[in-house]
């Protein structure tokens, strides 16, 4: 699914929307395996979506000066952030792990994991930036719709940040996913260098979960980082879809 984040509060991408509206426009490809008979969780897939998104964002191919994907990261940050999600399986699947990018298994692959009772562990691989309308061939054929995922399992309470979704909003898991990982990198974006290294060094942990209507509309006055979404497909534009909710981004 397609969507497009607001401009964060602060960090190194402030423009004004003219902007970002006139700039080459670039997408941030995300594919997700979803096999027919073995479909991973919904809430899996979204914390591994949202995790891939941050371990390219700090992959030395995408903030090193001379890195292959620097120069796509930037056109795609100064543009309007989009995220697409598709889904691949059996033969697309394995094709798309041939195209260079960044395979993320979810947390669900580990033993003591619920989800991993009724599902097996989400796979994700993101892409560089390509052009609105320059996909690779492996991946413009894959498909957009048929992302419906279930929680065979409750996921486990959070801990340590958290991205929180709106409650009174309706999204398709890759929608979701697109949102998570907008979420994520708005707190990538507030974040200090100590604090990004300190994330990245444990392993980016994060969780998704949706919020009680009472905490998200304490949420959404607390400061911290929201998702508005650009209205492309599924909800309305302007939408508040998540709040990332990390620790380091709190007010006192």
């Amino acid at each position: 699914m397609t969507s497009s984040d607001a401009i964060p509060h602060s960090g190194p991408f402030r423009h004004t929307e003219t902007d970002r509206d006139a700039a080459p426009q670039f997408v941030l490809p995300l594919v997700v395996r979803i096999e027919k008979t073995a479909p991973p969780s919904r809430t899996d897939a979204l914390e591994t979506a949202a995790r891939a998104v941050l371990v390219l964002l700090s992959d030395e191919r995408s903030t090193a000066e001379d890195g292959e994907w620097a120069e796509a990261v930037r056109d795609w940050q100064d543009a309007r952030i989009r995220k697409v999600v598709r889904r691949a399986r059996g033969a697309e699947w394995r094709r798309a792990q041939t195209l260079p990018g960044i395979t993320l298994t979810g947390r669900a692959a580990a033993e003591d994991a619920p989800e991993a009772e009724g599902a097996p562990a989400a796979e994700v691989r993101v892409f560089p930036p390509v052009p609105l309308d320059g996909w690779p061939k492996e991946l413009a054929k894959l498909q957009v719709s048929g992302t419906d995922l279930d929680d065979p399992a409750p996921p486990p309470g959070p801990a340590g940040p958290v991205l929180w979704l709106n409650p009174e909003v309706k999204m398709s898991a890759g929608k979701a996913m697109a949102q998570a990982g907008h979420g994520a990198q708005l707190a990538w974006w507030e974040l200090d260098d100590a604090r990004r290294a300190a994330w990245r060094e444990a392993g980016f942990p994060l969780a998704v979960r949706m919020a009680s209507p009472e905490r998200w509309g304490a949420l959404t006055r607390s400061g911290l980082p929201v998702v508005r979404d650009a209205g492309f497909t599924e909800i309305a534009p302007g939408s508040c879809t998540v709040v990332a909710d990390h620790p380091a981004l709190r007010r006192p």
